[in-house]
């Protein structure tokens, strides 16, 4: 009876996907509990980026000008995560907690703006009787204000505390567990709020938006609660001064190779999304595809970041340099990029869908390599892993908010000279526009692999990778 325990947990351990990031500090249940945080998150970025960015355009009648500059507020609030990450290393209570109360009050800002956001868009939309004519601009920026920061806030405390808590082995996983349920929030939050609001009134966006307030809350609290250990401390303990956020980054970044993994993040985050808006465009356009294939495409780029996840874990397995693999990413990307401007003049979807699912894998294998970069990368001084974590996700989101706005006004402007002629007759095409960013994407792509040079050399001196982050599995699924 004694050997049965132990044959479970070994098959557990064997199939269960996420069994793996689990450790005697943190347990799976606790590990699974702790990362209901993300899918709140994923459920307000849906709200954010998705279901509110439709329903201002064609059921307020808002303007998309409008529209976009509330959109890209919360963005702006992206760069402050790693001084978030810092104050949440750095936090002292009497009762010796630093990561919860920044995901409490994070999960409070998450809930305020989500609050008031339907009344606010009810406003923006023109039905107002009472006050100034502003006051729906304003009251839906601090709208959008408040929830990207609530979540940023709460992201950044909350992937800190499970790093906290992760062993030195387990870690990488534990952190790329939780994208995957940020990933998970995202796709079951816009199932459900699609299907809440497919008979669209103003009534019924209170209630769907409210009660995504309400949700966001209880998650946060059903993932924070018990999950920080207390550690009293005295008033000369809190008393005693803080180290100043400028002394942390140097720290973080001393040895310089802090700084160029966050520009080879940010560039080749700006390589691989700049895409993200054009591709269903560009196949319904240029190549003719019905709206059925084109949906399609997100497919076969999902199937190609699979591959490359695949690929990830064998190679990690086998001790293979993190930076060498994201490079072979980047190359990936390169070729992928190539396939598809060759896909219009070539006419074949074929070469199109191929070139989708090579973006896929060539940006999962990118995005894999520099995720277990950044856990690997030592902490020294007075750098905690709410600064490097919050670093990392800063120049993530950043550059992958910066990258869509980039990408859609890049091929308007260049699809609008060239159509008017003034490029010359033979750019004259709807398709320049499109393949001018495809090759902004690959030149960014070869920056991005200069940028990477000296990282792979010093690492292949070194090779942290392994031991501590060799063995990777589902959970390392980043986003």
């Amino acid at each position: 009876m004694s050997k049965k325990p132990h044959r479970l947990t070994r098959l557990s351990a064997k199939y269960l996907p996420f069994a793996d990031a689990a450790s005697a500090d943190l347990p799976l249940e606790q590990l699974l509990r702790l990362s209901l945080f993300q899918v709140s998150v994923g459920m307000a970025t849906v709200m954010l980026l998705g279901t509110l960015n439709r329903v201002m355009i064609v059921e307020l009648s808002v303007p998309a000008m409008v529209v976009a500059m509330m959109i890209a507020l919360p963005v702006l609030v992206a760069p402050f995560r790693a001084l978030m990450g810092f104050k949440s290393d750095n936090y002292r209570s009497a009762i010796g907690w630093k990561r919860v109360p920044y995901m409490w009050f994070g999960s409070l800002w998450q809930m305020g703006g989500l609050a008031i956001m339907p009344f606010a868009l009810i406003v923006l939309s023109g039905d107002q009787t009472l006050g100034p004519d502003w006051a729906g601009e304003v009251l839906a920026a601090l709208a959008f204000l408040m929830t990207g920061l609530g979540l940023h806030m709460t992201q950044t405390a909350g992937l800190a505390l499970a790093s906290d808590r992760a062993s030195d082995e387990t870690r990488p996983r534990v952190v790329s567990l939780l994208y995957v349920m940020f990933l998970i929030g995202m796709g079951v939050s816009a199932l459900i709020i699609g299907w809440l609001l497919r008979d669209f009134s103003q009534l019924t966006l209170i209630r769907v938006v409210q009660g995504a307030a309400v949700m966001t809350i209880v998650l946060n609290l059903i993932a924070l609660w018990k999950q920080e250990r207390m550690n009293p401390m005295t008033k000369e303990e809190r008393a005693a001064p803080q180290p100043r956020f400028s002394e942390a980054w140097a720290d973080f970044a001393r040895g310089g190779k802090a700084g160029r993994l966050l520009a080879v993040v940010a560039i080749g985050t700006l390589g691989f999304n700049m895409q993200d808006i054009l591709l269903e465009p560009y196949g319904g356009e240029i190549l003719g595809l019905s709206v059925s294939s084109t949906t399609m495409l997100t497919g076969m780029w999902a199937l190609g970041a699979l591959g490359g996840f695949a690929l990830a874990a064998r190679w990690l397995a086998d001790g293979m340099n993190p930076y060498r693999m994201g490079a072979l990413g980047i190359l990936a990307g390169i070729v992928a990029f190539s396939a598809v401007i060759f896909a219009a003049p070539l006419d074949s979807v074929v070469i199109f869908f191929a070139g989708a699912g090579l973006i896929g894998f060539g940006g999962g294998l990118f995005a894999v390599a520099t995720l277990t970069a950044a856990m690997s990368m030592p902490v020294e001084g007075t750098a905690g892993r709410g600064l490097a974590l919050g670093a990392w996700g800063a120049a993530q989101a950043t550059a992958a908010g910066l990258a869509v706005a980039i990408g859609g006004t890049l091929r308007d402007g260049l699809n609008h000279l060239a159509l008017s002629g003034a490029l010359g007759k033979a750019l004259e095409t709807p398709a320049t526009g499109y393949a001018a960013v495809y090759h902004i994407e690959i030149a960014l792509l070869f920056v991005t692999l200069i940028a990477l040079g000296p990282l792979v050399r010093s690492q292949d001196m070194s090779h942290p990778n392994r031991d501590s982050s060799a063995k990777i599995g589902l959970a390392d699924f980043p986003t």
